[in-house]
């Protein structure tokens, strides 16, 4: 099964005969129920990031819960769309990017399954190459490009946002990180696709980044998004309608302290 994981303002995929699971996994309940519907003929699970009303900010998501619940209803592959900050003047407000790297800048995140049995992940290209050529074959998105994931929950100041433009770093965001190790971890692949909502505090001279004109830009966006999602899905299905990709299987010949759901 092919999962999506939605994040600000992109709280539902699926009408109302859409099934809802609810799951418990030993790290607590994750964000809300899993809704299960369709994308032409295959099922697939969606589950908002931070609930259905945003009721969990970047630092307090259950994100070890919400991808062991994903992996155990039997996800495999995960979309993983999200709104960012732009470092890069280049990319307005609108764009949809497919990064290829992140930089984790958060800290005391629960960020691993393994705390003990000695077990190492590889992580030098963190985004599972087959799902992000799913999206970059389409019309209009940018391919590439680092995206720093910060602690939230306030935005960067002013200094902050120059350091990350200044050291290459293309996007900005609170919640790549530890989602996108779990889904590593858990052998499932996974492909953040970002939605640029603004242009971060170093950037534009203006006031800075608002809470308030994020969600405004996010949902006067999201149709298109949710629509790009779904070709992206389409996409993958028909040209990898089974699992294939290596590189994300991360425990090749490891033997692991526990078994994966």
């Amino acid at each position: 099964m092919l999962g999506v994981i939605g994040g600000s303002g992109f709280y539902s995929f699926f009408g109302p005969d859409a099934r809802a699971v609810d799951l418990d996994t030993p790290y607590g309940a994750p964000s809300a129920a899993i809704t299960v519907g369709t994308v032409g003929d295959r099922e697939v699970a969606f589950l908002p990031r931070h609930g259905t009303s945003h009721e969990y900010s970047a630092h307090t998501v259950p994100y070890r819960a919400n991808m062991w619940a994903l992996r155990a209803l039997g996800v495999r592959r995960i979309f993983a769309p999200c709104a960012v900050g732009s470092l890069d003047p280049e990319l307005g407000p609108g764009a949809m990017v497919v990064p290829d790297q992140l930089v984790d800048r958060t800290s005391g995140r629960p960020d691993t399954y393994f705390d003990s049995g000695g077990i190492h992940v590889g992580f030098a290209d963190p985004y599972c190459p087959t799902l992000r050529d799913a999206v970059t074959a389409l019309p209009d998105v940018v391919d590439g490009g680092t995206m720093v994931v910060i602690q939230g929950p306030r935005f960067s100041t002013r200094a902050e946002s120059r350091w990350f433009a200044g050291q290459g770093f293309r996007l900005v965001n609170m919640t790549g990180y530890p989602e996108a190790v779990l889904a590593r971890e858990l052998e499932m692949c996974y492909a953040a696709i970002a939605l640029v909502t603004d242009l971060d505090a170093g950037i534009d001279t203006g006031q800075g980044v608002r809470a308030v004109d994020v969600f405004a830009e996010f949902e006067r966006n999201i149709g298109p998004f949710k629509q790009l999602v779904r070709e992206a899905i389409e996409r993958a299905v028909d040209t990898s309608p089974e699992r294939t990709c290596t590189h994300c299987l991360a425990h090749d010949g490891v033997e692991l302290p526990f078994d994966l759901p």
